[in-house]
């Protein structure tokens, strides 16, 4: 049976500032591909809900998320009963795991190498 695939409010901010982004720095016809590649993986769970990763079994963190990664983006998100929540958006650049779970995922060696 195929599933919904909604997507919360964040992640639709989120996309439509992608795009922008995307548009400005590198013109439309690039910003149109990435969001094309992104919504098709999305949609894509419609199918195989199961695609993503556990998020518990990665990370040990008692959640339900599971992680799409697509276009250097990370996607979280759950499966209800009928449909897929794409809960939250993060570039790769961000660190997801403490703004999502508050677990810190760099090292005080990572910390002094940057001098953060």
């Amino acid at each position: 049976m195929k599933l919904k695939v909604e997507y919360s409010t964040i992640v639709r901010d989120k996309m439509k500032d992608l795009k922008q982004y995307l548009t400005e720095s590198f013109g439309n016809k690039v910003a149109v591909n990435v969001l094309k590649k992104i919504t098709f993986a999305l949609r894509s769970l419609s199918d195989f809900p199961e695609k993503g990763v556990s998020v518990s079994e990665l990370f040990g963190v008692d959640t339900d998320f599971r992680c799409l990664y697509v276009k250097q983006n990370y996607f979280f998100y759950y499966i209800d009963e009928k449909k897929i929540i794409v809960a939250e958006m993060f570039n790769e650049r961000e660190d997801f795991m403490y703004k999502l779970f508050g677990v810190k995922s760099n090292t005080e060696d990572s910390d002094e190498y940057w001098d953060e």
